[in-house]
């Protein structure tokens, strides 16, 4: 698979096969992956691989605090921009709806929409999760290095023939994560990436995601 397609075939998973991922396949992609540029080399990503019963010790923490609703979240930083608007928010609302169409989700039907949002805290069944976190004192650029080694290794992972979704969703239950998992105090939390062989028949791995025109995006001067 080269480089082209592994774009293409990538996409956010969120139905996995009962399969697990062989531990050296993940070990290739992650050395590779730490080809990825960074400002000034910092290499700013850390990560912890959770799969077996550390990784079903976390969904069941979870899922015994989804009932306490909004009082249980703590993400350390926003997720959204309370600010977001314009083509922006439209896409965010559109993906969701689209996805909710294809299930046949009616927006009315708070409860089945509620059950699959639940499906974000296991890891949508894929057998292994991996949980990024930096320094508290990183900055927007190393953020940004971190986004560029996570997109390697989820085209890495494709190379693999593996899938995965990443999930900001997880950093709601920083918390929790923090007491099934050793992250540093002084680290925060960003993200979490499930990984595994994705269930590409299921309806909901194959709704259409459709990008803005290049030229809404890039503006072309001198050529």
């Amino acid at each position: 698979m080269d480089v082209s397609e592994a774009v293409a075939s990538r996409r956010s998973i969120r139905a996995f096969l009962d399969k697990p991922v062989d531990p050296v396949a993940l070990r290739r992609v992650l050395e590779t992956a730490q080809s990825a540029p960074s400002g000034g080399n910092t290499q700013p990503w850390n990560a912890v691989m959770l799969t077996g019963e550390p990784l079903a010790r976390l969904v069941d923490l979870v899922t015994a605090t989804i009932p306490q609703g909004l009082a249980a979240y703590s993400a350390e930083y926003p997720i959204y921009p309370a600010e977001l608007e314009g083509r922006y928010a439209e896409q965010r609302f559109a993906v969701g709806e689209a996805m909710y169409a294809a299930l046949e989700i009616p927006r009315e039907d708070k409860t089945a929409r509620l059950d699959q949002f639940r499906a974000n805290f296991r890891a949508f069944g894929a057998p292994v999760l991996m949980l990024v976190h930096t320094p508290r004192y990183m900055g927007l650029p190393q953020w940004s290095d971190i986004g560029m080694w996570l997109q390697t290794v989820l085209l890495l992972l494709r190379e693999e023939g593996l899938d995965s979704c990443a999930q900001e969703a997880w950093a709601v239950y920083q918390k929790q994560i923090r007491e099934v998992v050793a992250i540093p105090d002084d680290h925060i939390f960003f993200c979490g990436v499930a990984i595994g062989w994705g269930d590409r028949d299921e309806t909901i791995n194959r709704f259409p995601v459709p990008r803005v025109d290049l030229d809404q995006v890039v503006r072309w001067e001198g050529f």
